[in-house]
């Protein structure tokens, strides 16, 4: 049985109706190297209808040496499910994974020695490397489109955050509960993407000690379904709408215009690439380059939000 004592890391898994892939997020983190007295798991439920709830009894009654407990958010919205497990975290470090990600068995063991060998440092993010669980790497893959895939690998070292690197993902990022509260937590009104660029904003306006943990890694399942072009251009879409929201929230109406300027000039720079491709005999990655641009901007331009 689990014993009471506090554990040092809270791992919050955010979940709707991935059944495909939350069973193997759970047991790989059944096999960590920290002890299993020092974390817990939260699954965070935003109101899946598939086996979602099923899988995760499971793994519970097949684990009672861990700390498991699920818990159903009614918020649909991704912000709503973070901060939900921001405040069941019993940990003073939580960290995120999604829940089609597979974490490496010292995991959660890099996270904990790491912060706790500096307590200045507020956050972490790790890295992280696609992997095609049901083909292989398509054809109009880019460096352009890591974003796309979650992909985030800035080599062998440990390194400070900063522009050139944008900001923990989403699907591997982890904060001290301390620096999530001074920050105000997730904007709800993010109900799909951008949150984790608004958190990093908002944590480092209070602290810059964020870094890039190469050893805090983890595999990010790509199935068939996120690589469709409905899909893909489902994402960026949502993408574009909501760092409309991100960005009038935070920086009001010139900070819109600013943002739409940006993008415009992205989508120039796209179309570009996407002749210097096609002039090399690489037609479809840039096309896809130029859609990545061209559907962001369309979807900064829509006055809907988009909920997942």
């Amino acid at each position: 049985m689990p014993v009471n004592k506090e554990p040092a890391i809270s791992v919050v898994i955010c979940t709707y109706n991935r059944d495909k892939f939350i069973g193997e997020a759970l047991n790989c983190l059944a096999k960590q190297t920290l002890h299993r007295e020092q974390f817990e798991i939260i699954v965070v439920d935003n109101r899946s209808t598939d086996n979602t709830a099923a899988i995760v009894k499971k793994f519970n009654s097949d684990h009672p040496e861990l700390r498991v407990r699920y818990i159903m958010e009614p918020n649909k919205g991704l912000s709503f499910a973070r901060n939900r497990g921001m405040q069941e975290a019993r940990a003073s470090i939580i960290t995120y994974i999604d829940d089609d990600a597979e974490a490496t068995p010292g995991f959660l063991e890099s996270i904990v020695n790491f912060m706790n060998a500096d307590n200045t440092i507020v956050g972490v993010g790790g890295k992280v490397i696609p992997k095609y669980s049901e083909s292989k790497e398509p054809e109009w893959m880019t460096k352009y489109l890591n974003g796309f895939v979650g992909r985030m690998d800035f080599g062998n070292h440990p390194k400070l955050f900063d522009k050139t690197m944008k900001y923990p993902t989403g699907c591997n990022m982890t904060y001290t509960k301390e620096i999530l509260d001074k920050a105000g937590g997730f904007n709800n009104e993010l109900t799909f993407r951008s949150d984790d660029k608004y958190i990093f904003h908002r944590v480092t306006a209070i602290s810059d000690k964020v870094y890039y943990l190469p050893d805090a890694m983890l595999y990010h399942n790509i199935d068939n379904d996120r690589l469709s072009f409905p899909n893909f251009k489902k994402l960026f879409l949502k993408s574009g709408n909501e760092e409309r929201v991100r960005v009038q929230s935070e920086k009001g109406f010139f900070g819109v215009l600013k943002k739409f300027f940006e993008l415009v000039f992205k989508t120039t720079a796209a179309s570009v690439l996407y002749l210097l491709y096609s002039l090399k005999g690489k037609e479809l990655k840039g096309r896809y380059i130029f859609f990545s641009q061209w559907f962001t901007l369309s979807g900064f331009l829509r006055k809907t939000v988009f909920v997942r």
